[in-house]
């Protein structure tokens, strides 16, 4: 039970960064159109950001697993050692997984391909979800040790 409790957590924590991250994208992207004089109607955003879900999001769900796979992992010490904080360990581990994880794929590749990191606060949207993410673990795998199913 504690595989698929972990397992469902986890999807969860990757789901979240990744859908949530996705919309991010899609709506920096969009203002950034948007800054240049083109007038963007809400029926149009949504467009885009139902076809970026479809399109951009499981890719960036694979950057995510593998940045929160060990993040997660190791933010299980802190959060076994202070267990009142474990929820708060595990959503830092989620931001700064992302947040790491773009950084690394800044400085690696010779271009920044996910439009939204290219700009501070894009960052922190984007980690902001992996953040989320990690909360959402957090409080599914709590319940774990809790004794709860």
């Amino acid at each position: 039970m504690a595989v698929t409790r972990w397992l469902i957590a986890f999807l969860v924590a990757v789901g979240t960064a990744a859908i949530l991250g996705s919309i991010v994208q899609t709506q920096f992207n969009l203002a950034s159109i948007s800054s240049l004089g083109a007038a963007i109607p809400w029926g149009l955003r949504a467009e885009v950001s139902a076809f970026d879900l479809l399109s951009f999001a499981p890719t960036y769900a694979i950057v995510a697993a593998f940045a929160m796979l060990i993040a997660l992992l190791i933010a299980a010490w802190p959060a076994s050692a202070f267990p009142a904080l474990g929820v708060f360990w595990y959503a830092l581990a989620g931001f700064l997984a992302i947040y790491t994880a773009l950084v690394t794929m800044n400085a690696m590749l010779p271009v920044t391909v996910i439009g939204a990191a290219r700009s501070s606060a894009g960052m922190l949207s984007l980690a902001l979800a992996g953040g989320l993410g990690g909360w959402l673990y957090g409080l599914i795998w709590a319940q774990r040790q809790k004794g709860q199913n």
